[in-house]
């Protein structure tokens, strides 16, 4: 049996963390998602780098079909998928690039790119991409965590 290589949750108190995070933050999600807090394109953008990295399925299936409603090009999802920015707004490819390395590091930053994000975008646009990125981050491990279940229990038969 192959090895499963996609990120999952560690443990279940990592999972309450990151979830205990995020539902901390209820009024704030509601802003995100209602395109308040960052455009809607934007968003999905940096949820499709997040899941570039973690490699959720799911995650990628979802957040591929909301980039396309909110009018990305299938040309910009792919190289998105892929890890590359091409086609992306140059001034978002900052936070993209931070985006992965957020993801990268499980969500624990460099100090110095986390400021020079902040210095860029401000604190509060920087609050909301860093929400976008933690609301991501619990679906890709949540998917890819049931994948590795699935994938046990079937002895490598599911949850590829």
């Amino acid at each position: 049996m192959a090895k499963f290589n996609r990120r999952t949750y560690r443990s279940l108190g990592e999972a309450f963390s990151d979830v205990r995070a995020v539902m901390s933050r209820h009024k704030e999600i509601h802003t995100l998602m209602d395109g308040e807090a960052l455009d809607p394109a934007f968003r999905e953008r940096l949820m499709l780098a997040v899941t570039a990295v973690n490699e959720c399925r799911y995650c990628s299936y979802a957040h591929t079909r909301a980039a396309l409603e909110e009018g990305i090009s299938e040309a910009e999802i792919q190289a998105l998928a892929t890890g590359a920015f091409e086609g992306c707004p140059p001034e978002q490819v900052e936070a993209l690039c931070y985006a992965q390395h957020w993801a990268e590091s499980n969500g624990h930053p460099d100090p110095a790119a986390r400021a020079r994000v902040l210095e860029r975008y401000g604190e509060e646009k920087l609050a909301a991409i860093e929400l976008a990125l933690r609301m991501i981050r619990v679906g890709n491990l949540a998917g890819n965590t049931l994948d590795w279940f699935l994938y046990h229990v079937s002895f490598g038969g599911w949850g590829k």
